[in-house]
């Protein structure tokens, strides 16, 4: 039998006509192909880890193409904390707001820190992630989609006998048409699930290096640790309903806020590739004059305080759980623990 892939289109928020009109045009022109599983799910983001939508996705084993109306990386890890995961699968598609020149500023900063993912047993199928905003044009993601689809045939097609390079297309053709016609002629699965909207972080395991800022900042309970004291969102309906804030202080840009407005909160892959932005281009700051870090943790803190006011809480500032961010800002130093007073009294005495 051929390899089938499987493609979920996840639906916009809105009602948008056009959006409806580009989600139903990849949809129609998939059924019309062989080769294709197609799912229509609700807005990824909406979807409960126990709901119809995410437990369709949970029983998917294969390969996995996701069209969503969200940046890839939002999507992916969104997908990562309902268990659903896989090796990520590079598309040749562009997000949105991503040039074809952006790829030459990702240069991932390389350091000895272990990440989260480095410690994880993914299984060896592939998701690809694709931005629906990027293009108008059905076309171009039925394209990639068809693309991916050949791309994952080609070892099985080898081994069925192609052994001297990559099979002609018209072979291809054949090939990926070699499934029923009563199969391929099945329509979409939709799932009928009407989700409210919904507000919470989302962790990119791939930059998280589990330091647990994001639990000590958090002052409405929506972190946690599992069994293997890794973080996780434990409590994502308890995050308060706009409040980035936790973002801002992650050392290594890990959390993401699908929804947010500002790209780089929302899962752009100008914050995924590279720490030497300077934050304060970012995320703006009431300080102009106070360096990134700095600028970044008043925002955040600010941010928190509001949150707390609405929610009938004191206010704190920046006096909770910013121990790192609290370092950098000038003349102000992180409170002495003994050690740090054993170590002052031993120069004091200037062997």
């Amino acid at each position: 039998m051929a390899h089938r892939l499987t493609v979920v289109v996840s639906q916009s928020r809105s009602q948008n006509p056009k959006k409806r009109e580009l989600e139903e045009q990849v949809v129609a022109s998939l059924l019309g192909k062989h080769g294709f599983d197609v799912t229509v799910v609700p807005n990824l983001y909406d979807l409960k880890s126990d709901g119809t939508g995410m437990l369709c996705l949970s029983g998917i084993s294969g390969d996995l193409v996701v069209c969503s109306w969200l940046f890839p990386r939002a999507a992916r890890w969104i997908l990562d904390r309902n268990q659903i995961r896989g090796q990520e699968g590079t598309t040749l598609l562009n997000s949105l707001g991503e040039s074809d020149e952006s790829e030459e500023n990702q240069d991932i900063e390389q350091d000895n820190q272990e990440r989260v993912i480095d410690h994880r047993d993914l299984p060896s199928r592939r998701i690809y992630c694709l931005d629906l905003r990027a293009y108008s044009d059905a076309s171009i993601y039925v394209d990639e989609i068809q693309r991916i689809a050949e791309e994952l045939a080609t070892p099985t097609v080898e081994l069925a006998g192609w052994i001297n390079g990559k099979p002609r297309p018209a072979q291809m053709e054949r090939y990926l048409a070699s499934d029923s016609a009563e199969t391929a002629l099945q329509g979409p699965i939709v799932i009928d699930e009407d989700p409210t909207r919904r507000w919470y972080p989302v962790i990119d395991m791939s930059r998280c290096t589990n330091c647990l800022e994001c639990i000590d900042f958090c002052l409405f309970g929506v972190y946690g640790i599992d069994a293997q004291e890794t973080i996780l969102v434990e409590q994502p309906d308890n995050c308060r309903l706009g409040c980035p804030a936790c973002s801002r202080v992650c050392p290594e840009n890990a959390i993401i806020f699908p929804q947010h407005k500002t790209p780089t909160i929302a899962g752009s892959p100008a914050i995924a590739g590279s720490m030497k932005i300077d934050l304060s281009l970012l995320f703006g700051a009431p300080d102009p004059g106070a360096p990134g870090a700095e600028k970044a943790a008043e925002v955040a803190a600010r941010e928190r305080d509001e949150q707390l006011l609405l929610a009938g809480r004191e206010s704190v500032g920046k006096e909770v759980g910013m121990p790192k961010h609290r370092a950098t800002i000038k003349n102000v130093e992180p409170p002495k623990d003994e050690l740090d007073r054993l170590i002052d009294s031993l120069d004091e005495l200037d062997f």
